[in-house]
């Protein structure tokens, strides 16, 4: 599939989104942060993590000697994209399968695009719609700025 000039986002200078937003807590090789703490920073409930473990929209969460999780710095990341991809309106089962296919290898970076691809259109129709309510929601504020109460 090939974007036309319209669909591309404008940018003088490429930029990596997904690692522009990091900032973790600690640095690398000092990550190793409890559910708690990962809820608390991502905002997610104990629950939803775990949830996304159960289904396979993350990987294997390592585990320390007691059994609790210990999530890394990767981790972090994979989640802050889960969240994007959530506000892209994306089904969790298209999530789920993205996950399967990062996991499963280079070999599936055709799928992978294609999948964000089609996101991408339906955000963009989305995104037009809502354009479109926005126009119409403008006109109505301009006629009540104009309504004389006098």
């Amino acid at each position: 599939m090939t974007l036309t000039q319209d669909d591309r986002v404008r940018t003088d200078t490429p930029v990596d989104l997904c690692l522009a937003e990091s900032g973790h807590p600690r640095p690398d090789g000092s990550d190793r942060y409890t559910i708690g703490e990962v809820a608390a920073w991502t905002g997610l409930s104990a629950h939803t993590l775990r949830w996304y473990e159960r289904i396979g929209l993350m990987s294997y969460v390592d585990r320390s000697h007691t059994g609790q999780r210990r999530f890394t710095n990767q981790d972090l990341d994979w989640l802050a994209f889960v969240g994007k991809l959530r506000l892209t309106g994306m089904p969790v089962a298209d999530m789920v399968r993205y996950a399967e296919l990062v996991r499963a290898g280079e070999h599936t970076v055709d799928e992978r695009r294609e999948l964000l691809v089609r996101t991408r259109r339906t955000v963009l129709e989305r995104v037009a719609e809502l354009h479109g309510t926005l126009a119409v929601l403008d006109h109505k504020i301009e006629l009540y700025g104009r309504t004389d109460p006098t």
